[in-house]
């Protein structure tokens, strides 16, 4: 039965979290009516996609250690039934500011990902957890691509027409408002089946030991330790990324490169947001396979076997953040969807070893720990788009290469921190705050 119940989970997380990721991105294929109907320019829309994260950097962090407290399965029911509410609204919306408050508060899909990191590694052994949180966060990732790029804009093309919106109704624009509507109201149903259908833990010893974990300077502790910190950093470089990337492209292949075409324009940058999203499992899965197998694949970090990936993988992200602007420079669409495809596969790649460290690294305090790590990374989102679309920039390719190179800080800090002497105590050493205020951390997750 506990078998079946860790899988049910696992399905009930990835669901929830795929789901979560459709309505976050719903806006991003639909850019060009929103903009015609509340007239926006270039640089509105890169606000418009950097509003749509604002708010989940804050809601990853307090989301964390709720979870912890009170289980996955009530914050996860919560957080689907607000951002349905919400999304809901944001389909009726008349004026831009209301559509913009709505669209921040149903953006908080994204704090799914976070209770589901959690919820996974509640019921999953140390040694499966890159595969799992790999399989959980590839699936649901691949909401932005396989959903909100490919199937939202062939469901609710230009020609859609629906009897609550539209000549019958409202008189307006129908296809992005049906959009969040419908799954504004999937979100509810999703919502009301977790509570029903699943269990925080696998059991009480598990669930009594996460929820002892959770106080304010626990919090403080975990947060300056370098482990924590350098994790965080390297979401910033994929996820935020990947965050930023899947918000944009839509655009960026419209505007760049003149692809009026809604559905190809979304098709484009959907091979971006399927490699990011359902390649992760393999970046997860090779993290647990050089963990098992004690492989050294860069002997600089000889015996941190999942740290010799991440860092690869971290590299690779930023040289192919150059390779964009490169590709973008040369003028031919083709050569500029295949750069973004690697983009999308190097960020997939890093984040399953991540967050495979995650849990293995903080096993009591995975939601606290998802939730810094997860809200530090995602704030790559906000301020990724501004750049790409700044005034300032020659076009709208040179973006690319300067948050490439914003990177090299974050891979100088892993080359420290992945040492096999700085990351053996990379759970219990930080900064600024003492290590008197809670003990080490670092163990094997609790098990049936």
């Amino acid at each position: 039965m506990a078998i079946a119940d860790r899988y049910k989970t696992l399905a009930m997380a990835t669901i929830m979290f795929n789901l979560g990721f459709v309505i976050w991105f719903s806006f991003a294929p639909f850019t060009g009516g929103i903009a015609d109907e509340f007239g926006l320019s270039v640089a509105d829309l890169g606000l418009v996609a950097s509003a749509a994260i604002i708010a989940v950097p804050l809601g990853r962090i307090i989301i964390g250690p709720l979870s912890d407290k009170f289980g996955a399965d009530v914050t996860a029911s919560a957080t689907m039934l607000l951002v349905g509410t919400f999304a809901i609204i944001s389909a009726f919306a008349q004026t831009y500011e209301i559509f913009m408050a709505s669209r921040i508060v149903a953006s908080l899909a994204g704090i799914t990902f976070v209770i589901g990191i959690q919820h996974v590694s509640e019921w999953f052994k140390e040694e499966n957890l890159g595969t799992a949180e790999g399989i959980y966060a590839g699936i649901g990732n691949a909401g932005a691509g396989l959903g909100a790029y490919l199937t939202l804009p062939r469901i609710f093309g230009e020609g859609y027409a629906d009897p609550l919106f539209g000549s019958g109704f409202l008189a307006v624009s129908s296809n992005w408002r049906a959009a969040f509507f419908y799954t504004g109201v999937l979100a509810v149903i999703v919502g009301i089946a977790y509570y029903l259908f699943t269990e925080p833990s696998k059991n009480q010893a598990k669930r009594d030991a996460t929820k002892s974990g959770v106080s304010w300077n626990q919090w403080k502790f975990i947060v300056t330790r370098y482990g924590a910190v350098v994790l965080s950093a390297a979401y910033i470089m994929t996820f935020g990324l990947e965050v930023a990337m899947n918000g944009w492209l839509g655009t960026y292949y419209r505007e760049a490169f003149g692809q009026g075409d809604i559905v190809i324009a979304a098709t484009f940058a959907a091979t971006f947001s399927v490699a990011a999203g359902l390649l992760r499992p393999v970046g997860g899965y090779v993290s647990d396979l050089v963990y098992k197998k004690e492989m050294n694949i860069l002997p600089y970090f000889e015996g941190e076997y999942r740290n010799q990936w991440t860092f690869a993988t971290l590299v690779f992200v930023m040289l192919t953040m150059f390779g964009m602007t490169v590709a973008g420079l040369t003028g031919n669409i083709y050569i500029a969807v295949v750069a973004g495809f690697l983009v999308g596969m190097g960020c997939a790649f890093a984040e399953g070893p991540i967050f495979a460290q995650v849990p293995a690294m903080f096993p009591d305090n995975s939601g606290t720990v998802a939730g810094i790590v997860g809200g530090i990374g995602v704030s790559g989102g906000v301020f990724y788009p501004i750049v790409f679309s700044h005034e300032l920039l020659p076009n709208l390719h040179v973006g690319y290469a300067i948050v490439g190179a914003s990177m090299i800080p974050i891979i100088a800090l892993s080359a420290w921190v992945f040492q096999s002497h700085i990351s053996e105590i990379a759970n219990e050493s930080g900064w600024i705050v003492s290590d008197s205020l809670m003990g080490g951390t670092k163990g094997t997750p609790s098990d049936d």
